[in-house]
């Protein structure tokens, strides 16, 4: 049976994002791993409101901040040990990583 690992990092940083993809990738061609990705996503707009007073109460709003954020997904095949050696390192507090982890039984079995 195989385990897919199913990586989704997203940042407000792009160019710190774009940084630990491009790593990533690096690895994997180095180690001979399979791998599919990353794939980008549409950038995604949060709107968050802002408050004159610091406890948020009242009607005194002071506008409303936008930023936008940035999703790539990336796929290992295999290389258990890669992907948990990749989850261990320790990424820029900007970027924000997830894993999945799915097995996949090969066609035919049962």
């Amino acid at each position: 049976m195989t385990f897919v690992t199913k990586l989704s990092l997203k940042s407000g940083d792009r160019a710190a994002l774009d940084g630990v993809v491009s790593d990533i990738k690096e690895t994997c061609r180095r180690k001979g791993a399979q791998m599919k990705g990353p794939h980008s996503d549409a950038p995604g707009k949060l709107t968050v409101p802002l408050y004159a007073r610091l406890d948020g109460d009242g009607d005194e709003s002071a506008g409303r901040w936008t930023y936008t954020v940035y999703r790539r997904r990336i796929e290992l095949y295999g290389h258990d040990d890669l992907a948990r050696s990749i989850m261990e390192r320790s990424f820029p507090d900007s970027v924000h990583v997830e894993a999945e982890l799915e097995q996949q039984k090969p066609m035919g079995s049962a």
